[in-house]
């Protein structure tokens, strides 16, 4: 991506890249984004004459923005844009790479607030004792293990909020049986713990004691594929997919959906944000917030519906 970059332009990117990856440990998709926005950038401050990042100034960025905008670029993308600037040339200057930020003074528009989709509670028990008779209408061991794992990857999931990668990760040591949680490791490698409900420890319990049947010897990984290694996240997608599209009414929600169901009605049930905040390891509050619009959504439709003078 940046390979064919003139230098200065493209060592400086190059350089980036490897903090992003190497200190910051971010994933190989938000590193890939970022680099892919710089580029865009860089090429694009080539076209108007400027030849280093030395000669960026505040108008090259907002002509940049603008050019995107002109060219039907949504606003969440133009937002995402404008943060990889702010970021990039901030760590620039801070590490003296750059002798100033130009792009300090930057703003963008923010991108829409969309209420994330997300499961009603009856839906949610549907989904789950269709999960059960999977188990139950197993004919083999093997398709009993496979019925098994996927209830609990679906019952982890919902329970604790974890993102698919951070469930993926999960090894036996991860579980903290005495205490009822879960250590995840999750974005910029950071762990946090997370309480595991009844019906997920349940679901736990069957899967590992069935887990023999499919993990390889030396994998240590909590959640095995046929073949015996880790599970793939495509996998954990399928099976979640799979799940919902076997309930009548349900919508068509992956990993991340049932991440924001959890939220959901754990705000609804009474839960305060800051706690929420903390299971789904959101960095910012303002991030958790959007499950409060969710909410306030659900308040506004009942009092249409019910109230004599809505």
């Amino acid at each position: 991506m940046t390979e064919t970059l003139p230098d200065p332009f493209g060592a400086l990117l190059r350089s980036y890249r490897v903090h992003l990856d190497a200190e910051r440990h971010l994933s190989p998709h938000t590193v890939r984004a970022y680099e892919g926005d710089l580029a865009d950038l860089a090429w694009f401050a080539l076209g108007e004459g400027v030849t280093a990042w030395t000669g960026v100034d505040l108008r090259t960025l907002r002509r940049w923005l603008a050019g995107q905008h002109e060219r039907g670029a949504e606003r969440a993308s133009l937002s995402r844009r404008a943060t990889a600037a702010r970021v990039f040339f901030a760590w620039a200057s801070r590490t003296g790479a750059l002798p100033g930020n130009p792009a300090s003074g930057l703003r963008s528009p923010k991108p829409a607030r969309a209420l994330p989709p997300t499961l009603d509670r009856g839906v949610a028990t549907e989904l789950f004792a269709h999960l059960d008779a999977r188990v139950a209408d197993a004919d083999t061991d093997a398709d009993v293990a496979i019925a098994l794992r996927d209830s609990a990857i679906v019952e982890m999931l919902y329970s604790s909020g974890m993102r698919v990668s951070e469930l993926c990760g999960l090894t036996e040591a991860s579980v903290d049986w005495e205490r009822g949680l879960v250590r995840v490791r999750g974005k910029g490698d950071k762990e946090r713990s997370v309480p595991l409900g009844g019906p997920a420890r349940r679901a736990l319990e069957a899967w590992l004691d069935a887990r023999p049947l499919l993990a390889a010897p030396a994998e240590d990984a909590v959640f095995v594929g046929r073949r015996g290694a880790r599970i793939d996240q495509r996998v954990v997608r399928r099976v979640v997919h799979a799940a919902l599209a076997a309930v009548p009414d349900a919508p068509d929600l992956g990993p991340h959906g049932l991440r924001h169901a959890m939220a959901t009605h754990l705000l609804e049930g009474g839960a305060d944000l800051r706690s929420v905040q903390e299971m789904l390891g959101h960095s910012s509050l303002a991030t958790t917030q959007i499950y409060t619009h969710v909410t306030n959504e659900r308040l506004r439709d009942a009092f249409r519906q019910a109230h004599p003078r809505a």
